[in-house]
C-alpha cells in the first residue's frame, strides 16, 4: 500500500488540469507544465481532486505510483504558488550580480563564471554591505530551480573547515576542528 500515492491532490481554483493518454497537463497563473505517466498508473480528476491508481501489486508500479502522485502534486502547486531559492555565498570577495538572464558570479577563482539560465526561472541578486550575498531563484518548476540551484552550488561547494563556498540559505553544515597546535 503506498501511502503517498493513494493521497488524493487537492486542485485550487484557477489551476486547469488536462489529462489525455500518458499525459498530464497544467495550467496556472504562475505557468504550464506537463508530464508524461506510464501506462502502468491511471490518473483521474473527480471534483477538483486527481487520484492516482496503479493496476498491479509490482513493485515497480507501486513505486512509479507515489512518483508520479508527488511529480503532479509539485506541478500542481508550482503553477499556483510558484517555488523558491535562496542561495549565500560566503567568501571574502565572492560576489553575484545578473543582467536578464545571466548570472554572473565571482568565487574566488582567476576569472568570472558568467551562468546563462533558463527562460523558465527568474533571478534576483542582493548584496548588502557587511552581509553575504543572496541569489534567489523563483520558478514554477520545482525540478529545474532545483537543478539550476544544484548546477549553481557546484561551482564552489562549500568547504568543511571555514564554511566558503555557495551554501543555501538556512543550510547547516557540517565542520571539521582544523589542526590542532603541537605541545
Amino acid at each position: 500500500m503506498s501511502r503517498i500515492g493513494n493521497a488524493p491532490i487537492e486542485v485550487p481554483q484557477g489551476v486547469e488540469i488536462n489529462i489525455e493518454k500518458g499525459l498530464v497537463s497544467v495550467k496556472g497563473p504562475k505557468g504550464e507544465l506537463s508530464q508524461d505517466i506510464d501506462t502502468a498508473i491511471t490518473v483521474e480528476l473527480n471534483d477538483n481532486e486527481i487520484t492516482l491508481k496503479r493496476h498491479t501489486e509490482q513493485k515497480d508500479h507501486k513505486a512509479k505510483h507515489g512518483l508520479y502522485r508527488s511529480l503532479i502534486a509539485n506541478m500542481v502547486e508550482g503553477v499556483s504558488k510558484g517555488y523558491k531559492t535562496q542561495q549565500e555565498l560566503v567568501g571574502v570577495g565572492y560576489r553575484a550580480s545578473n543582467q536578464g538572464q545571466k548570472l554572473e558570479l565571482l568565487l574566488g577563482y582567476s576569472h568570472a563564471i558568467v551562468f546563462e539560465l533558463p527562460a523558465e526561472i527568474k533571478v534576483t541578486c542582493e548584496s548588502e554591505r557587511g552581509k553575504n550575498p543572496i541569489v534567489t531563484l523563483e520558478s514554477h518548476d520545482k525540478q529545474l530551480i532545483g537543478h539550476v540551484a544544484a548546477k549553481i552550488r557546484s561551482l564552489r561547494k562549500p568547504e568543511p573547515y571555514k564554511g566558503k563556498g555557495i551554501k543555501f540559505v538556512g543550510e547547516q553544515l557540517r565542520r571539521k576542528a582544523g589542526k590542532s597546535a603541537a605541545k
